[in-house]
């Protein structure tokens, strides 16, 4: 018996299209089963499962449901084709009993040297199957391809996809795309896993990151933190505060200002962080003052400014801090870390920068890491602006949940979404 399968939005449609072939008279019904639930933005798929005598089988039929060869681009096929290629490459893994079509195979081989020449070349023309049917599920990807000279190469559509969805900046995503079609040895091109560790390490080498620095001999590290409302400024000052502190190869002497005096539950919930953790506070309420909370507190390692939070649009607040900027007395040094979600969009991201790009900021920290999905809006800031990324805020625990910043993680997030286990 040969088995047919026929799709649509509902059952009705889907036996609508099966009524329409020539052998539906001779076709049994076996199953009718819904394959993709209804989402926003997403219509259901039904499936409808007949059966035919395979002698019954009129050669009309086998006619019309080969792949045409007339060079049309695949996404101008029937959606029919993606959903019967989505069940041939479920049919894959089964036969080839492998968890991956690239890397699965290889790993059974490692493990059995002795297996026949016959059957490892059955496995390897099984995996070379599989990647070209993710390849095929890939092109049918229906977002626009980019402004480029030539079209984008079959092998690259999953890694497009990835990156385009991630929130990355088109125009980033396009430059990208360029290197690497101009700098990729055609041999690298064999399957689509291959293409995402070189993209991988493309992406890798683009994120600027600061190696986290401790404080010379007789000298201090001073930093301000500066950023909207609501991004997580105080519970990342703790989190600092804690990791110098405690968490280092040695354990610094910390010190803590609030410029924050607008908020009186952020200013409450620092002091409570002090008093557990034994760390001296100060609190500056006009400019003037903060020079002589920097002096208050020379007999520390590490000093920690928590600033008022603002819009980005706000001015007049945004103001007040680069007062205490220029008014240091002190003379130290201060690196200032502009803190941002990972949630909001790029635009979002990069109009915040350049509102609070007149304080000079030295480096960003992203916080709600594990609030999102897309992480290219990071990696486009980050590449627009050239300025490095010091840490990431990947939870509410303090002080657990801060991870200095890598590319490594930033790039595993990006294509491979959030895992707190690679943080």
């Amino acid at each position: 018996m040969k088995i047919l399968t026929f799709t649509g939005r509902t059952p009705s449609e889907a036996l609508k299209k099966a009524k329409m072939d020539v052998n539906y008279n001779q076709m049994l019904h076996i199953d009718t089963k819904e394959i993709q639930k209804k989402s926003l933005g997403r219509e259901p798929i039904y499936e409808i499962i007949m059966g035919i005598e395979t002698d019954s089988t009129h050669e009309t039929y086998q006619k019309t449901n080969t792949i045409p060869k007339d060079g049309r681009p695949l996404t101008q096929m029937s959606a029919d084709v993606l959903y019967d290629i989505s069940y041939a490459a479920k049919q894959i893994s089964k036969i080839a009993d492998v968890r991956d079509p690239i890397y699965g195979h290889q790993e059974q081989i490692a493990q059995n040297t002795f297996e026949p020449k016959e059957l490892k070349e059955i496995k390897s023309e099984i995996a070379k199957l599989g990647d070209k049917v993710k390849i095929i599920q890939n092109m049918f990807w229906d977002e626009k391809a980019p402004d480029l000279e030539s079209h984008i190469p079959s092998e690259f559509a999953e890694i497009y996809r990835l990156a385009s969805q991630s929130g990355m900046n088109r125009e980033h995503l396009d430059a990208i795309m360029r290197m690497t079609l101009e700098h990729m040895p055609f041999k690298m091109r064999e399957n689509s896993a291959t293409v995402k560790r070189y993209f991988q390490t493309i992406l890798r080498k683009m994120v600027p990151v600061r190696i986290e620095a401790t404080p010379s001999i007789g000298n201090k590290k001073v930093i301000m933190l500066v950023g909207p409302t609501g991004v997580g400024k105080t519970t990342s000052v703790a989190k600092l505060a804690a990791r110098y502190s405690y968490l280092m190869q040695k354990k610094y002497k910390v010190g803590l200002i609030v410029l924050d005096t607008y908020r009186i539950g952020a200013v409450e919930q620092l002091m409570q962080y002090a008093r557990m953790m034994k760390l001296g506070i100060e609190t500056v309420v006009d400019p003037l003052d903060f020079g002589s909370a920097l002096e208050s507190l020379k007999y520390c390692d590490y000093i920690l400014i928590d600033t008022m939070g603002s819009s980005p649009y706000d001015r007049n607040k945004i103001e007040k801090i680069y007062e205490c900027l220029d008014g240091n007395d002190a003379k130290y040094n201060i690196d200032v870390v502009l803190v941002m979600p990972s949630s909001i969009k790029y635009e979002d991201l990069k109009a915040t920068y350049e509102n609070f790009s007149s304080l000079n900021v030295d480096t960003l920290m992203f916080t709600k890491l594990d609030e999102t999905r897309g992480f290219g809006n990071i990696f486009s800031l980050a590449y627009e602006t050239k300025k490095p990324i010091s840490y990431f805020s990947v939870g509410q625990e303090v002080p657990e949940d801060l991870v200095c910043a890598s590319s490594d993680f930033l790039v595993e997030c990006l294509l491979n979404g959030f895992n707190r286990s690679k943080a």
